[in-house]
């Protein structure tokens, strides 16, 4: 039977952060009007503060699991708790408040580089953008444009190239000060010069968050505290980097067809 979309509900419980844990409890999904189900009886525990990393092919199901973490939709069975309390039932703003997304394709405005940084926070003053540039390494390319900060960067930030956009896009991140950072697979559109200071200004806006990395390049996850593989919507394996390289299983195939890729 196909699933229904329903509206996303508000939640009505406040919300102040995270206090221990996120719990992923048996949750199924099927996307509305469809019967095939993305995610399949998933279950995964994310300590406050801890690193994360989801692996896998295509179509693993590695996306829509952050999809309800970020409460785009709601699980079509099971429940996603935060410190015990039911997702559903918590007020979705300040949920999201806490949370930052930098992805693949970031969207810029034809607008100025600080109007864009500041959509991260929108009572942002001058000096703490400018401290979030910093902090994104942006400001090794911003202080070479003839307006600075005050650059407009085109419709989607054409005048800009990737690995510029994405540091605007870590910097309207750190504006935000999000307790849950989720990357999905930033850095792998980027050449190798672009991703060595996009990868610096990931580690430091990583210190002291809880982060969940959808990883395309490995490499970029190695000091993951949990590498979490995944295959067809359930989790095939997950431990630490050398835990399954050691299993020589799902997780030590990729690895490798990586090496011979590169």
């Amino acid at each position: 039977m196909s699933i229904t979309h329903q509206k996303i509900k508000q939640g009505s419980v406040s919300f102040t952060g995270i206090k221990k844990k996120i719990s992923i409890e048996n949750v199924t999904f099927q996307y509305p009007n469809t019967k095939k189900s993305v995610i399949k009886n998933l279950s995964l525990n994310i300590k406050n503060g801890q690193k994360v990393a989801l692996v896998g092919q295509s179509g693993s199901g590695k996306s829509t699991l952050v999809d309800l973490l970020m409460r785009y939709y709601d699980p079509s069975e099971g429940n996603i708790f935060i410190d015990g309390q039911d997702l559903k039932n918590i007020n979705l703003s300040q949920w999201r408040s806490y949370t930052a997304i930098v992805s693949q394709d970031t969207f810029l405005f034809n607008s100025t580089i600080l109007e864009n940084i500041r959509y991260g926070n929108l009572t942002a003053s001058d000096e703490e953008i400018r401290e979030a540039t910093q902090n994104a390494y942006a400001m090794e390319f911003i202080e070479r444009l003839p307006q600075g900060l005050n650059t407009i960067v085109g419709q989607r930030g054409v005048m800009l190239s990737g690995g510029q956009k994405q540091r605007i896009a870590i910097a309207r991140a750190f504006l935000r000060n999000p307790q849950l950072l989720i990357l999905d697979e930033a850095t792998s559109a980027l050449d190798t010069a672009s991703e060595v200071f996009v990868q610096k200004a990931i580690d430091k806006i990583s210190e002291g968050r809880t982060v969940i990395t959808i990883a395309h390049r490995l490499s970029t996850i190695k000091n993951a505290d949990v590498i979490v593989t995944m295959q067809s919507g359930e989790i095939i394996e997950k431990g630490s980097h050398e835990e399954l390289l050691g299993k020589k299983h799902y997780y030590w195939k990729l690895h490798n067809s990586a090496n011979i890729a590169t």
